[in-house]
């Protein structure tokens, strides 16, 4: 095994601790060469992987990758959580014995690199020199070269990373092996594959699939799952699945933040990236930090901070337009070095194209393929109405990338806190916002979230899909210690956020239209929110939270039916009530949760039975 330490040396990767990680995995998996990878390293990658037919261009400075076709999304069914500790099993984190899961992941990487390159890919998922650094050193080894330029792009690569850590050994151990993807019977009873964060070991091991989440180790498995057991474990911080926006007061100078949690196609990005309308935008500016991932810590000024621990974008292309999204959109122009999954491609133009970046697709469909590759016009009839992107098409951009991103996107201190919003598409029960001041509330509010696209199908109608703090794929540890560590660390600051709920997705029951225009006039909510928090408005109180008075929302500029407004500024009573016994019936999942989440729960109840 002397290539390695020569590798290694060549590298100039001097923590003894990596190295013997990464000749362990050599000799476990049979690398033949080892390669280890720093961000300047990127365009000689790209390179590589056009001359090899793994990227394709997709007009100056963007490159387009498809993965395997039974390869495109994460699998919540093959993901685990393991443990040396039977206690950390919770309902929804798939629990399973560390030992198992090490000994299974080992035998099934074993010989899988014969002939193949190992990249060494040494990563922080934080800011260089913030207070939760110890947490956000990683490397991953991988077998795939497109894994590589995607990591480059999410997180920050480089050996000094590890190299000059405090505590050496303090890195996350992730080991990525794609395997034989034809031939690993997804979705099947004999399915191969698994994702497998051993929490308390602080190690990931992930077989069979090179696509996004279950590849780019630095993103969910360790920004999120395994970071989210590192703050509980240590009682110091919180990772959760939020968007992360800054709204400044061009008037008056100030600055507010906004953490958020949101179940999937409940709104999270494009709010996360939107601008202010254009009505306000000569008073408001909105900045971006992030979209996806939020480390959360009480800071010594008596406030929560923030910062979102990722380097970029990985989002969901499907329905991304000048409307919808116009600042995701401009994070991808040529030159922006983004990669783009799974979306429709034209070789002969090298344009890309999903399903919603334009009201049609491109009239003329010579040399245009679909996400599998397969000519547009060689369809079949019955073929004509099929997508011509996969839905979870992607695009990855370096967060610099991003037209409003913040300057201090990368500050080590991250930001003050000044609210935290829950959010899910729901059609009757939610108002377009509602804010709770106490935390033991907003707590449960967050574990009660939940979204649309549910139980109909099972005859439960109107039952949301739970969806705790939309954490429910990334849970690492038990319920209801996750619910008693959110009540410590907001708990630990003296000036705590106000605690909100938003929904842009009423719609009228008869004729089904939306009530409110979403968007960039979402940001009218966070106005309010803010508005309320600093006391310059008093709202009107409901049982379940304050409500804008009409004439506390700024609407100008927006012409809206004052039908439509009475209807998102109130609440429906008996529908809340039937609200409380599902949501008993959730919160009765997770044995030993805190009794103030009870008595919030008893409290909005009987508030309830008295309106």
């Amino acid at each position: 095994m002397g290539f390695v330490d020569s590798a290694l040396d060549e590298a100039g990767l001097l923590n003894p601790h990596v190295r013997e990680y990464v000749a362990h995995w050599a000799e476990v998996t049979g690398a033949a060469r080892i390669e280890v990878v720093d961000a300047a390293d990127d365009a000689r990658l790209v390179a590589e992987a056009l001359e090899a037919g793994e990227l394709l261009p997709a007009g100056e400075g963007r490159y387009y990758s498809r993965s395997y076709h039974k390869d495109t999304a994460r699998s919540e069914e093959r993901t685990i959580v393991a443990t040396n500790d039977e206690r950390h099993q919770g309902q929804y984190n798939n629990w399973r014995p560390a030992a198992e899961m090490r000994e299974l992941l080992t035998s099934k990487m074993r010989g899988q690199l014969a002939g193949k390159t190992m990249y060494v890919v040494p990563y922080l998922m934080a800011p260089q020199g913030s207070p939760l650094e110890k947490y956000a050193a990683g490397v991953e080894l991988t077998d795939t070269r497109t894994v590589v330029l995607h990591m480059i792009r999410m997180a920050r690569v480089g050996v000094s990373f590890i190299n000059d850590l405090a505590e050496p050994d303090s890195f996350v151990r992730a080991v990525h092996v794609a395997g034989d993807l034809p031939n690993l019977g997804q979705g099947t009873p004999e399915d191969q594959r698994y994702f497998v964060t051993i929490a308390d070991e602080r190690t990931i091991l992930h077989y069979g699939s090179s696509y996004g989440g279950n590849a780019l180790l630095g993103k969910i498995a360790h920004g999120l799952r395994q970071a989210a057991f590192d703050g509980f474990a240590s009682g110091e911080f919180l990772s959760e699945q939020f968007l992360l926006l800054g709204i400044t007061d061009k008037q008056t100078g100030e600055k507010h933040h906004v953490v958020g949690g949101f179940p999937s196609a409940s709104g999270k990005t494009n709010l996360a990236m939107t601008l202010a309308p254009d009505a306000l935008g000569d008073r408001y500016h909105v900045e971006f930090y992030g979209d996806d991932i939020a480390w959360i810590w009480p800071g010594e000024d008596g406030r929560l901070h923030a910062f979102n621990p990722e380097g970029g974008v990985f989002g969901v292309a499907k329905d991304t337009n000048e409307l919808t999204n116009p600042t995701a959109l401009h994070s991808v122009d040529e030159g922006s070095g983004a990669i783009f999954t799974n979306v429709a491609y034209n070789p002969d133009t090298q344009e890309v194209w999903w399903e919603g970046k334009t009201p049609q697709p491109p009239a003329d469909v010579t040399g245009w393929e679909d996400w599998k590759g397969d000519r547009i016009a060689d369809r079949s009839e019955s073929e004509e109405g099929a997508p011509w992107a996969h839905p979870n098409s992607r695009f990855t951009t370096a967060l610099s990338q991003v037209p409003n991103v913040s300057p201090a996107y990368d500050d080590p201190a991250g930001v003050p806190v000044d609210a935290i919003i829950f959010g899910g598409r729901t059609r009757d029960r939610e108002p377009l916002v509602r804010a709770i001041h106490d935390i033991a509330e907003g707590v449960y509010d967050g574990l009660t979230l939940g979204a649309e696209a549910t139980f109909a199908a099972e005859g439960v109608e109107g039952q949301l899909r739970y969806d705790p703090m939309s954490m429910r794929p990334f849970m690492s540890y038990a319920e209801a210690d996750y619910a008693a560590h959110w009540l410590k660390i907001v708990g630990a600051v003296s000036q705590p956020p106000i605690f909100a709920h938003v929904n842009w997705f009423q719609r009228d029951a008869e004729d089904g239209h939306f009530l409110w225009p979403g968007y960039r006039e979402n940001l009218r909510a966070l106005l309010w929110l803010v508005q309320l928090r600093k006391g310059e408005v008093e709202g009107r109180p409901t049982p379940v939270g304050i409500l804008p008075k009409r004439e506390e929302l700024d609407l100008t500029g927006l012409d809206l039916p004052e039908a439509d407004l009475e209807r998102i500024l109130d609440i429906e009573v008996d529908r809340w009530r039937q609200e409380m016994g599902f949501r008993q019936a959730h919160l009765e999942q997770f044995e030993g949760l805190p009794e103030e989440i009870w008595e919030a729960h008893r409290r909005v109840a009987a508030a309830l039975d008295e309106a």
